[in-house]
C-alpha cells in the first residue's frame, strides 16, 4: 500500500468525506462555467449572432466527444472505486491500465472517423449555412486534440475512483485557465498575440485540452494513488475488459443516446433561425450554473458508493447518496430562484452591438427552467449514485423514456406550426411556440425522470449489482 492509498469507505464523518469530494469537483466546473462564459461574452461582444449559433452547436460537439467514451469512463470508476474500498489496490491498478487501453484504442477509431467525416456531422444539425462553415472551421481545430481529451477523461475517472479528486481538479484548473486566456487573446489581438478572431476561440480550446491530457498522463506514469501505467499491464486482459464493458456499455450507451437526442433536439431549435439558436445556446450558458453543484455532489456521490459497496456497507452507501442529494439538491434549488428573479441581467451580459435580439429572448428560457431544479437534482445525483454501484441498466432505459417518448414529441408540437409524423405520414398543426416551446418539452422530461430515476434508487437493487 501507498502513503496515498486509503479506502474512502472507513470513515467516521460521510458529510465530511463527500464535501472533501464535491468541493474541488464544484470549483473546477465553475471555472469549465467560466470559459463558456468567456467564450461567450467574447462571441457576443466582439462577433455575430451567427457566431453565437455556432458556439452552441460546438458545446454539444464537445460535449459528445466525452460521452462516446464514457463506456470506458464509468466503467472504471465504478471498478475502481469497488476494488478500493475492498482495499484491493492491485485489482484496482490493473482496471485502470485496462482502462486507458480500452481507451486507445477506442480514440484512435473516434478520431480517424471525426477527421472524415466532420462536415457530415456539422451538416446534420441543420443550422444556417453562415454558422455551419464557422462550427466546421472550430471542429477541424479540435479534431486532433481528441486523444489528449480521451486521456483526460480516462485518467480522472480511474483517479476519482480512488478517491483522488484534487488531482483531476487541479488539472481541470489549469486547462480551463489556459482555454480563456488563450482564447481572449486570440480573439482580441491582445498584446503579442495575433488577432484569430472565431479561430482563437478554437485554438485556445484545443492547446488547453492537449496539456491536460499530457498532464494527466504524467500523473499515471508517476503511479499517483497507486494506479501506474505499465507496458505488461497494458496488455488486453479479457476478463477485466469484460467487467468495465458490463458496466460501461449501459452507461455509455445511456450517456451516448442523451447526447444524440439532445443534438436531434437541436436540430428542432436550429431549423427555427439563427436568432432562436443563439438564444438557446445563450441560455445554455447560464443554465450550466445550475449544473455546478449537481455534478459535483453526483461525482461524490459515485465515489462513495462505490467505495462503501466494495467494503460491504450498502445503508452507508443508500446514506451518502441521499446526503449527496440533499445537500446538491438544495444548492440547485437557489440557484433555481437566481434563475427566476434575475434572469434579464444574467442574460444581459452577453448582450452586444449585434446579439441583442438574440440574448434578450433567452431570458424567459432560464425562468421556464428554473422550477426544475430540484427535479433535475434528483436525476443528475442519483443517477450518479446509481453508475457508482454499477446499475447503469435503469437510468439508460429512463433516458430513452424521457427523451424519445416525452422531450423530442413535444418539442415538435410546441416549437412548430406544423410537422408530419414519419410512415403514419400524420400530418399535425403545432403550437408554434418557437424555442420557448422546446424548452417546456425539456422541463416536462427532467420532471418525469427524476421520478422514474428516484423510483430505482428507492427499490434498492442497486445495492445488489453484481460489478
Amino acid at each position: 500500500m501507498t502513503a496515498q492509498q486509503r479506502s474512502l469507505a472507513n470513515t467516521d464523518n460521510v458529510f465530511k468525506t463527500m464535501m472533501y469530494l464535491a468541493a474541488p469537483v464544484f470549483i473546477e466546473q465553475l471555472f469549465a462555467m467560466l470559459v463558456g462564459w468567456v467564450d461567450y461574452w467574447l462571441a457576443g461582444r466582439f462577433l455575430e449572432p451567427s457566431h453565437l449559433a455556432a458556439m452552441g452547436l460546438m458545446a454539444y460537439i464537445i460535449w459528445v466527444i466525452p460521452c462516446v467514451f464514457s463506456v470506458v469512463a464509468i466503467g472504471a470508476t465504478a471498478l475502481v472505486s469497488r476494488f478500493y474500498g475492498a482495499e484491493d489496490f492491485k485489482m484496482a491498478r490493473r482496471a485502470t491500465n485496462q482502462a486507458v487501453f480500452m481507451g486507445i484504442i477506442m480514440m484512435t477509431v473516434i478520431t480517424l472517423l471525426a477527421a472524415l467525416f466532420h462536415r457530415e456531422l456539422i451538416e446534420v444539425m441543420q443550422l444556417d449555412p453562415v454558422p455551419t462553415e464557422l462550427a466546421i472551421e472550430y471542429l477541424d481545430w479540435i479534431i486532433w486534440v481528441i486523444p489528449f481529451m480521451v486521456m483526460l477523461q480516462v485518467g480522472r475517472a480511474c483517479l476519482q475512483g480512488a478517491g483522488d479528486i484534487i488531482s483531476g481538479f487541479l488539472t481541470m484548473v489549469l486547462v480551463n485557465i489556459l482555454n480563456m486566456l488563450i482564447s481572449a487573446a486570440l480573439v482580441t489581438g491582445w498584446g503579442p498575440f495575433p488577432q484569430l478572431g472565431w479561430q482563437g476561440l478554437a485554438v485556445g480550446t484545443a492547446v488547453a485540452y492537449f496539456i491536460g491530457g499530457l498532464i494527466t498522463l504524467g500523473l499515471l506514469l508517476c503511479n499517483r494513488f497507486g494506479l501506474g501505467l505499465r507496458l505488461r499491464l497494458l496488455k488486453p486482459d479479457p476478463d477485466m475488459l469484460k467487467r468495465i464493458l458490463r458496466i460501461g456499455v449501459p452507461g455509455g450507451i445511456d450517456m451516448v443516446c442523451v447526447v444524440f437526442f439532445q443534438m436531434w433536439f437541436l436540430t428542432i431549435i436550429n431549423s427555427l433561425g439563427t436568432v432562436q439558436a443563439a438564444a438557446h445556446a445563450t441560455a445554455l450558458r447560464i443554465e450550466s450554473l445550475a449544473y455546478l453543484p449537481g455534478h459535483a455532489f453526483s461525482v461524490a456521490a459515485t465515489t462513495l458508493v462505490g467505495q462503501f459497496l466494495g467494503a460491504k456497507k450498502p445503508k452507508e452507501a443508500e446514506r451518502s447518496a441521499l446526503l449527496a442529494s440533499g445537500v446538491g439538491g438544495g444548492f440547485m434549488s437557489l440557484v433555481g430562484i437566481l434563475f427566476f428573479f434575475a434572469a434579464v441581467p444574467l442574460t444581459g451580459f452577453f448582450a452586444g452591438e449585434h446579439t441583442g435580439e438574440a440574448v434578450a429572448l433567452s431570458a424567459p428560457l432560464i425562468q421556464i427552467v428554473s422550477v426544475a431544479m430540484p427535479a433535475l437534482a434528483v436525476v443528475i445525483i442519483l443517477t450518479g449514485s446509481l453508475r457508482g454501484a454499477g446499475d447503469t441498466k435503469w437510468p439508460l432505459i429512463f433516458s430513452m423514456i424521457g427523451l424519445v417518448v416525452i422531450r423530442i414529441p413535444i418539442a415538435y408540437y410546441l416549437a412548430w406550426d406544423e410537422f408530419t409524423i414519419p410512415i403514419l405520414e400524420w400530418h399535425v398543426t403545432g403550437m408554434n411556440l418557437g424555442v420557448v416551446g422546446a424548452w417546456y418539452a425539456m422541463v416536462v422530461d427532467i420532471i418525469i425522470r427524476s421520478l422514474l430515476v428516484g423510483g430505482r434508487f428507492l427499490h434498492g437493487g442497486w445495492k445488489d449489482v453484481k460489478v
